[in-house]
């Protein structure tokens, strides 16, 4: 069976050339044609001989057990029992939910003092030559209420959950009570909400201080983190690079110190691809396990909310506060209760690490040898390694980019065209060409889509998870010239999308976890993909990872527990 995932080629523009594609696109007689053309040159079209006839249920071909009971997500899960410290490495240490409770606790600090320095921290960010651009909005005044009640609460000796008093971002994806939700564009989100969306809600009951809405790539129409109305997101590891997206600031948040945890959305990688390039924790759970009940919906059949942390440990503990049934969300229902047992387990022997060597191998000569560090640590944990086969993987990327641009063009048909000159450049190219592909494209894709996850489930037979890098690439440089209109740079996008897509067109759980850093310094990330429901699979394995593979500290590193230098 040959590997069929070739490059894609395509010019890079930003900048005039980028609005000039975008002009020609427009044109009644050579749009068209010029549309076509981009498409076929991306593979798109290859869909149209599909192969199968299946259909797919719930919006995702995972098998439900029928309607649960609406429990809350917390039920099963012993939040105390894994919020302890976290073992890492000799060297550097991120700062950890677990160090917020204990400064607490001790009365080194309290939530009020954590909230005036993450207010002065976020300024300082955004005041440098080069913003980092990490928030779209943020309510002081909102903040100090939160932490003053939270200190309540802590005085009291009494705090709702590990959670408590720990500051958490938002993607600007999802709603947040007081606060509009742009989806990262420049007209929408112009009335705050009045309810938050069930996730942010159980981490505001569990104590949490949401500090506010974090930037995202327009419409999540891309993996760079440029936001030409709210600025390019910059990487806390080299500010000339992107942070990867489209939670572009909710990674940036994390790995710059100023959030343990944020919450991100990943339709196509984008928590995970940032959480790799950013050198943080990224899980994207099984499809429905949390509720996107106040997330708008961008694309609905491929899309997952879900944390990105410092660590493992603070990744799970968001996952435990926010995972399981939501009766506003009929896709959550059904499922198997969540749970983390064995997360500390560090004993890997039975368990068995599927590869497909020239995937695994498809990427930059260093990414691979870092993300090889991983997979010795998890045999060294007692782990195998089975080497397998997967056909077809040039089709996941075409069934799911057709699912995901043609979702997310459907849901702006309401902005469309009263709105269409206020998106940037680059989301009006994507949206143009979106509007090109057919029904029977569409209709196409999920036919192929229920052959392929067909096929995962027959591997998830032999082995227990897939291992592949997270990206192909570390951070790529920003350029200057399309800060202001984005950038359409399809080689880049496809060498960093290479891995990401297949847990989303097939809605399967999978997890990056920091694994090393490139000769410049650049994080790397261990993607690590399982079966529906493993996600305490996942995280163990990613635990034991995390272990072994010393962390180096961001150049933009800043503690609102304490000093916030920056580093050269």
């Amino acid at each position: 069976m040959a590997y069929d995932l070739k490059p894609m080629k395509a010019p890079k523009t930003a900048g005039w050339m980028l609005r000039a594609l975008v002009w020609l696109i427009g044109l009644p007689l050579l749009g068209p044609p010029l549309c076509r053309k981009l498409l076929a040159d991306a593979g798109l079209f290859r869909v149209r001989d599909h192969k199968s006839a299946e259909g797919l249920r719930w919006g995702s071909p995972i098998p439900r057990e029928g309607p649960g009971g609406g429990g809350r997500a917390s039920e099963s899960i012993a939040l105390e029992e894994i919020a302890g410290p976290t073992e890492l490495p000799e060297g550097w240490r991120p700062h950890t939910a677990h160090e917020y409770r204990s400064a607490y606790g001790a009365g080194l600090t309290t939530p009020v003092e954590v909230a005036e320095r993450v207010i002065s921290a976020q300024r300082d960010l955004q005041d440098h030559a080069i913003p980092m651009a990490i928030f779209i909005a943020t309510d002081a005044n909102d903040l100090r209420e939160q932490a003053a009640e939270s200190a309540a609460r802590w005085a009291q000796g009494a705090p709702l959950s590990p959670l408590d008093g720990v500051p958490v971002a938002v993607k600007d994806e999802m709603h947040q009570r007081g606060f509009g939700t742009t989806l990262g564009t420049s007209f929408l989100g112009a009335s705050p909400e009045a309810e938050d969306a069930t996730i942010v809600a159980r981490l505001r009951a569990a104590g949490a201080l949401l500090i506010g809405k974090a930037n995202m790539h327009e419409v999540g129409l891309g993996v760079t983190g440029i936001n030409v109305h709210h600025g390019a997101t910059r990487n806390p590891y080299d500010r000339a690079r992107s942070p990867g997206g489209s939670s572009s600031g909710s990674a940036a948040a994390v790995a710059s110190g100023l959030v343990p945890i944020a919450l991100g959305a990943d339709g196509g990688g984008s928590i995970r691809i940032p959480a790799a390039l950013c050198g943080a924790v990224g899980l994207k759970a099984t499809w429905g396990r949390l509720s996107e009940h106040g997330v708008p919906p961008l694309c609905w059949s491929v899309a997952h909310v879900g944390p990105i942390a410092a660590t493992v440990t603070d990744c799970a503990l968001a996952y435990g506060v926010m995972a399981g049934e939501d009766p506003l969300d009929v896709a959550t229902l059904g499922q198997p209760a969540p749970h983390l047992r064995d997360l500390e387990n560090g004993d890997l022997a039975g368990i068995r690490l599927g590869i497909y060597r020239p995937w695994f191998e498809d990427a930059q000569p260093e990414v691979v040898a870092q993300c090889q560090r991983g997979v010795e640590a998890l045999k060294d944990a007692g782990a195998e390694v089975i080497e397998v086969e997967i056909e077809d993987l040039a089709m996941v990327k075409t069934a799911h980019m057709i699912s995901i641009i043609g979702e997310i063009a459907s849901s702006q048909r309401a902005s469309d065209p009263s709105h269409t000159e206020q998106y940037g450049v680059e989301t009006r190219l994507n949206l143009r060409l979106a509007a090109a592909l057919g029904a029977h494209d569409y209709v196409g894709a999920q036919r192929e889509r229920g052959r392929l996850y067909r096929q995962f489930e027959a591997l998830f037979e032999r082995v227990d998870v897939i291992l592949t890098p997270t990206t192909g690439r570390t951070a790529p440089v920003i350029p200057t010239n399309a800060l202001k209109t984005g950038l359409s740079n399809l080689p880049d996008t496809d060498q960093i999308m290479r891995f990401a897509p297949a847990a989303n067109l097939t809605g399967l759980p999978a997890i990056s976890v920091p694994c090393g850093y490139d000769g410049g310094g650049l994080p790397v990330g261990l993607q690590i993909m399982g079966s529906a429901w493993q996600e305490h699979t996942l995280l163990r394995l990613a635990r034991v990872v995390e272990r072994a593979i010393p962390r180096k500290e961001p150049r933009v590193s800043v503690n609102p527990l304490g000093t916030t230098p920056e580093h050269p």
